[in-house]
């Protein structure tokens, strides 16, 4: 009996410590796991401050890549700024603009177009191109609005009935600039306007296409030229300008080709008014580029039966079938074209129609259709150089016509052309600047 109990007791004994070691180990386990759990909820942790820290890492190197490009762009807006010193207002609205007038002067056989403006209490003026040498209108016609100051005078090329009076304009008004093409020309016309410009120190300047400037708040964008390669008519100053709402472009006498490097540099074309392009020759004003600008008006600044036919019927025509109405100053007399940034309106000094079958015919005698008086343009009285002509008379050719210039003995076609592009000639002798034609 006592040998059973003995061994019951061992038996009991064995269990408790069996099971002790089972909680000791279950404990030990449970340890474990709860260990491993924290270090797992630690882990988790860790990760997920790891993903805020790249959250926060990624939103600083956004917020530095803003302040970087932020400066970046005022960098560039420094430079901008820096390379358009001329800038004006960066933004004007249309119900701030006053009137813009733009005058297409009756200069005869020439060019000379006026803007003149005011803002903000300032007047603005800008002359595009200055008549003919031989006479006197665009200076009469200045003083008649009494013009004392100018602030751009623009010489598109250096032929004398585009800046045939500038030498005049720089002497006799306060002018602020002087742009020309950077061509020359070996014209006495060419050697007085440069000679006034370097004697009045009035501002020089040669625009090149791309160039664009505030004048108040009228924008002036440069067409042409690129460059000059010694074509006077293709290195012609072209410019467009913006009032607004509304727009003119002017070219000189830049032709086909020239027309079609224009289109080629991008620029946005579409104007209200042309002056069409070399008084309206069949050089210019192409089909290519009339549709660019698709122009409502069109302005020929030509001379009553001049000896070149221009304008030429083909180029009326064409911009006839464009849609265009167009004023010419050999019909209309001086045009005005009036502008509040919004619309225009057109004043002439005559009425009349051009159209193919009129381009070349004589100016009509009806009542003006502007109340704005226009004064009459004086002639300024030539410097007569005589040549004798194959039928023995005697010719002045710094007024000759280009076929009277032809019917000189040993000039022809040639040689005539010359002779237009080079006078005045203040003598015989002076005479040897055109090629061909010996001393004596």
């Amino acid at each position: 009996m006592r040998d059973k109990t003995l061994i019951f007791l061992l038996s009991i004994i064995a269990l408790l410590t069996f099971t002790g070691c089972n909680d000791s180990q279950e404990t030990v386990i449970a340890d474990e796991v709860e260990v491993n759990e924290s270090n797992n909820d630690h882990d988790e942790l860790s990760d997920d401050n790891a993903v805020e820290n790249e959250s926060d890492n990624d939103t600083d190197n956004v917020e530095t890549g803003i302040e970087s490009a932020a400066n970046e762009n005022e960098e560039e807006n420094e430079v901008n700024t820096e390379e358009n010193p001329r800038d004006g207002p960066e933004a004007v609205e249309i119900d701030d603009l006053e009137l813009l007038k733009v005058h297409f002067i009756d200069v005869g056989q020439a060019d000379a177009t006026l803007f003149e403006f005011s803002y903000q209490g300032e007047d603005f003026k800008i002359l595009f191109d200055t008549g003919n040498w031989n006479r006197s209108d665009v200076i009469n016609y200045l003083n008649s609005l009494g013009v004392q100051s100018i602030d751009i005078v623009v010489g598109s090329h250096p032929h004398a009935d585009h800046i045939g009076q500038l030498d005049r304009v720089v002497t006799e008004f306060d002018v602020g600039e002087v742009w020309m093409s950077g061509d020359t020309n070996t014209s006495q016309n060419y050697q007085n306007v440069m000679d006034a410009i370097e004697s009045s120190g009035v501002e020089y300047h040669e625009p090149r296409a791309g160039e664009i400037y505030d004048v108040g708040p009228l924008e002036v964008t440069v067409l042409n030229p690129a460059s000059v390669n010694g074509n006077l008519n293709e290195g012609s100053v072209a410019l467009l300008f913006k009032y607004g709402e509304t727009s003119f472009i002017l070219t000189g006498d830049v032709e086909a080709q020239n027309e079609q490097s224009i289109l080629s540099r991008g620029f946005d074309l579409d104007a209200d008014v042309l002056q069409l392009g070399h008084h309206g020759s069949n050089t210019s004003t192409t089909e290519p580029f009339l549709n660019a600008v698709s122009p409502s008006i069109a302005i020929v600044s030509a001379g009553e039966n001049n000896q070149y036919g221009h304008p030429h019927d083909e180029v009326i025509a064409r911009v006839t079938n464009a849609g265009a109405e167009i004023y010419a100053t050999y019909k209309h007399g001086t045009i005005i074209i009036e502008s509040d940034g919004q619309s225009l309106n057109v004043l002439t000094k005559e009425d009349g129609t051009v159209s193919p079958a009129s381009s070349s015919q004589q100016n009509s005698s009806s009542e003006p259709a502007t109340s704005e008086p226009i004064e009459s343009e004086e002639q300024e009285e030539d410097q007569p150089t005589p040549t004798a002509s194959e039928d023995g008379s005697c010719i002045d050719i710094n007024s000759a016509s280009l076929s009277e210039l032809e019917g000189i003995k040993h000039i022809g076609p040639e040689r005539a052309e010359a002779l237009v592009d080079l006078r005045p000639f203040s003598s015989v002798d002076d005479l040897t600047r055109v090629s061909g034609i010996a001393a004596g």
